[in-house]
């Protein structure tokens, strides 16, 4: 009996060895030095394996950094019951990966690859937390009554994510004046 067509199992076990590939590849090299290429050949896999679940290098990136492969960080907003110590608590979370030189590099790698796809930017989005985690812990802060009703909790999320990104790609990252915007934000000043 021939096992060249294991099915899911042999596709689970290439999935993972493309992300392990991707994340080694990522610290080793850099994400300008990254390339699909160097990834499969890593990962023992086709170009097409790769491309059959994602359709770029940064969307790849994106994954590994959503499933916790490139930093140790949990993204989840805390729910204290103090809403601004709680987003402060998480934008801190994110500030550390920025002022470290290859989570900063990161970022801006990811910046550019939304620019390329727009699928980039929401998985982006999602790794950092902000359209379930920040979004659902602002719902949370409007029912409380920690910010008015109708608030829309999605833009605000995404301007809070905007300034930092703003920030890391001017390299002026400057962790009290995003804590100085998100109490601003949120109405505590």
């Amino acid at each position: 009996m021939s096992d060249h067509r294991a099915g899911p199992t042999r596709s689970a076990a290439a999935r993972e060895s493309i992300l392990d590939a991707t994340a080694r590849l990522f610290r080793e090299q850099g994400y300008d030095h990254l390339t699909i290429e160097g990834i499969a050949r890593a990962a023992g896999v086709g170009k097409q394996t790769i491309y059959r679940w994602w359709p770029s290098r940064g969307a790849l990136i994106a994954d590994c950094l959503i499933e916790g492969r490139l930093f140790d960080v949990d993204f989840d907003v805390p729910n204290t019951g103090e809403l601004v110590s709680d987003v402060e608590t998480w934008l801190g979370r994110i500030l550390a990966i920025i002022e470290n030189p290859d989570g900063s590099a990161l970022l801006r790698s990811l910046v550019g690859a939304a620019t390329e796809d727009a699928a980039v930017g929401d998985q982006l989005s999602a790794s950092l937390g902000v359209e379930r985690s920040l979004a659902e812990r602002l719902s949370i802060g409007v029912t409380d009554g920690q910010l008015p009703a109708g608030t829309p909790v999605e833009q605000v999320g995404d301007a809070i994510l905007g300034a930092v990104i703003v920030q890391s790609l001017s390299r002026r990252s400057d962790p009290e004046e995003s804590r100085r915007l998100v109490r601003f934000i949120l109405g505590a000043r």
